[in-house]
């Protein structure tokens, strides 16, 4: 699917201190990811602490984030969990007519085999009327989806297109790319190894530092994507600190750091997230201070 190459971004919730959802942050941080060349947008995944969201919430998000959009990037949904029937039931419920495919995360807590990861993503692949992109995050799903099967999700069920592979293991990745469909897209879920990915035959990232970087990181995936190797490296460690940074004391409190530097939100996250200390904060500040601007 051509919508999903390059940079995607895992948008954040934004919080008031009051901790209710700041609308109003939402469709400027929106706005800031398409004035900045991001590739498509990926709405109620990890980053967005869908897992404090109630259901009236997640709607809001939803609704906020086509109206900001008014159609100018393409959009995926986080649709997953670890009770299949519910994950089929909202597929075969909810208008996905907005979005051009769904990302549906491997299921966590339960500690499914492979055989039991393999019947899920059936289950969803079989109700889902728009493409799936699996999603592969074994530091918070508990259980790793094992390269053979995603090979045999991707080869067994067409509207399965893509992976999002965060499991942080380039051997992995690699393994995936190289036994994969034609067609089956290898998406980068780890900022610090995207680059390599992409340079062994993925197609792209879905980002979280992107979203705070989003001209300058968007600039160095497409640099892989075009094979200019060194330039894109150049890229690659200007980036490590800050990606290092954001997820130093979890993921999306340093990424809402940066958000609250640009002016763009608060950096409020709910419990059990807290925010970060200040003497993270205050490297995250100085480092944006010193991004550097890319001429084109």
């Amino acid at each position: 699917m051509q919508a999903l190459i390059g940079t995607g971004v895992a948008l954040v919730t934004p919080f008031k201190k009051d901790f209710f959802v700041d609308v109003e942050a939402l469709i400027r941080i929106v706005n800031f990811q398409i004035d900045n060349d991001i590739d498509y947008l990926v709405v109620l995944g990890t980053t967005a602490e869908n897992a404090t969201l109630d259901s009236i919430e997640k709607e809001l998000v939803i609704q906020t984030v086509i109206s900001a959009n008014k159609g100018r990037l393409p959009l995926v949904l986080g649709v997953g969990g670890n009770d299949t029937k519910s994950v089929v039931a909202e597929l075969k419920t909810r208008d996905l007519t907005p979005f051009v495919a769904v990302l549906s995360v491997s299921p966590y807590y339960n500690k499914p085999t492979q055989e039991g990861i393999y019947q899920h993503f059936k289950a969803i692949a079989l109700a889902s009327p728009i493409p799936v992109i699996l999603y592969n995050v074994p530091g918070r799903t508990a259980s790793n989806m094992n390269p053979q099967t995603v090979i045999r999700l991707a080869t067994d069920f067409k509207n399965i297109v893509a992976i999002k592979e965060a499991a942080g293991d380039l051997v992995q990745a690699m393994q995936i790319i190289q036994h994969k469909p034609k067609d089956f897209l290898v998406i980068s879920g780890d900022d610090m190894i995207a680059l390599p990915i992409i340079l062994a035959g993925g197609s792209g990232v879905i980002s979280v530092i992107g979203e705070g970087i989003p001209k300058q990181f968007s600039h160095m995936i497409r640099l892989g994507l075009q094979h200019k190797v060194a330039e894109a490296y150049q890229w690659h460690y200007r980036f490590a600190d800050i990606i290092d940074m954001i997820f130093e004391e979890g993921n999306p409190a340093g990424i809402k750091a940066i958000f609250n530097y640009l002016g763009l939100s608060e950096n409020t996250v709910r419990l059990p997230l807290v925010d970060i200390n200040a003497d993270l904060a205050l490297r995250i500040n100085n480092y944006m201070k010193n991004v550097v601007s890319i001429n084109k």
